[in-house]
């Protein structure tokens, strides 16, 4: 399948935001381990949240989790702790490519059963959940911290707890304090007793009911589009966000604000929903440097935009971009060459743009390589490039499933 995309003139438009996905898995993985029988509302309706709720709900002897990779390290570490039971736990073909080797020794040293099926370090695993003794625990600090939060979200059904010591350089901070955020939401006693390691003692979860809030990654791109917009009087407004979020892409907004976007929330109440409106600032750098270490989804989405606003930019902190859905790094390169911007990269974690170009070919589409952020990313690039194709749109489901009617009701002409 391949959508052509036609912009409109004027943007004015509300988007109800699909929940947190980050946010839904966690509060999914603590609701089971507590066995609560609460309810969680709001819960995200994309394909991996959809994923890890048929797993619990069915749970299946070979349990498959196709491309969702929070869902592969998330499952991996609550089915180690599920005395008794018996699991494989699989995916698609590219998932059953991505390394899983540092949590399942993590999870072995904590006397986890774990065994793999076909190639050592990588998915299909073979799982014999039983009761752990927790403890010390030492990791790197650089890894995915989708590895980290998993070894937490089991830490107060451990023994002995769990004293968690990260080794070297510490990435995506943001996304191992919104797992620590959650848990304590659940009245786990878990912190960072130093700048380096985390303590969560043995104390169960308490069953509660549990509100979702609204996804600032799936924000941003209303975000690159109101910034590709040249209509100084659009305006978009997004529901159910929160000032003061965990979620570690929530400073899109303050990214933004240099690429003239500026946020105003209705309320600013804590721990409320409200909705946030967005309109032109008529500021805008020339070149951005940032590091996403702390945000590396957001990536895609500025390399698209400030690509198409003309504004320089190196970025940094993007290692993790190397082993998603696709290779990140490479894809962008690739599809950017296509709008007509030459984008290098630098070991094998930076991203530069010194305003070099080619010759665009837009023709063929954008190809999408089975990752739901490169289509929802490149797709407000229409409101700059006219006759912009997606290939393979129907990607976006893993995260946002309703983001192609959203852009039909904002005015977008999809073919």
């Amino acid at each position: 399948m391949q959508y052509s995309i036609t912009a409109p003139t004027l943007l004015d438009h509300t988007a109800a935001l699909p929940a947190s996905k980050s946010i839904s898995n966690r509060a999914l993985i603590i609701h089971a381990l507590s066995e609560s029988s609460s309810k969680l509302n709001n819960l995200s309706d994309c394909d991996d949240t959809e994923v890890i709720v048929r797993a619990l709900h069915d749970n299946p002897y070979e349990i498959n989790i196709k491309a969702a990779g929070t869902a592969m390290r998330f499952m991996t570490a609550l089915l180690a702790v599920r005395n008794g039971e018996e699991h494989v736990l699989t995916g698609t073909e590219r998932m059953q490519h991505r390394p899983i080797g540092i949590l399942v020794d993590a999870l072995r040293r904590l006397g986890a059963d774990i065994s793999y099926t076909a190639t050592e370090g990588f998915p299909p695993l073979c799982i014999r959940g039983k009761h752990l003794e927790g403890g010390l625990l030492e990791t790197p600090g650089n890894i995915s911290s989708q590895y980290i939060s998993a070894l937490l979200l089991i830490g107060p059904m451990l023994q002995n707890g769990l004293t968690l010591h990260l080794t070297g350089s510490i990435i995506s901070r943001p996304y191992i304090d919104l797992t620590l955020w959650t848990m304590r939401e659940y009245g786990a006693d878990a912190e960072w007793s130093d700048y380096e390691t985390i303590t969560v003692k043995s104390k169960p979860y308490a069953e509660r009911p549990y509100f979702i809030e609204s996804d600032w990654s799936a924000a941003s791109y209303w975000y690159e589009m109101m910034a590709l917009s040249q209509n100084k009087d659009d305006e978009v407004r997004l529901t159910g966000l929160m000032d003061g979020s965990k979620q570690g892409d929530s400073q899109v907004r303050y990214i933004f604000s240099l690429l003239g976007v500026k946020t105003a929330f209705d309320t600013k109440q804590e721990g409320a929903p409200t909705t946030v409106t967005l309109k032109h600032s008529g500021r805008c750098v020339p070149k951005l440097e940032y590091d996403f270490v702390n945000c590396p989804d957001l990536a895609q989405t500025f390399v698209v935009c400030c690509a198409l606003l003309g504004v320089k930019f190196h970025f940094r902190g993007l290692s993790t971009l190397k082993i998603k859905e696709t290779d990140r790094i490479e894809a962008l390169k690739t599809e950017m060459r296509k709008l007509g911007y030459i984008i290098r990269d630098a070991n094998n974690q930076e991203l530069l743009w010194d305003g070099e170009r080619c010759e665009p070919s837009v023709e063929a589409g954008i190809d999408t390589y089975e990752d739901h952020r490169m289509a929802l990313a490149f797709a407000p690039a229409a409101l700059r490039i006219k006759g912009l194709r997606i290939n393979n749109p129907q990607v976006v489901t893993k995260s946002y499933p309703h983001y192609w009617e959203d852009l039909e009701k904002a005015g977008f002409v999809l073919k």
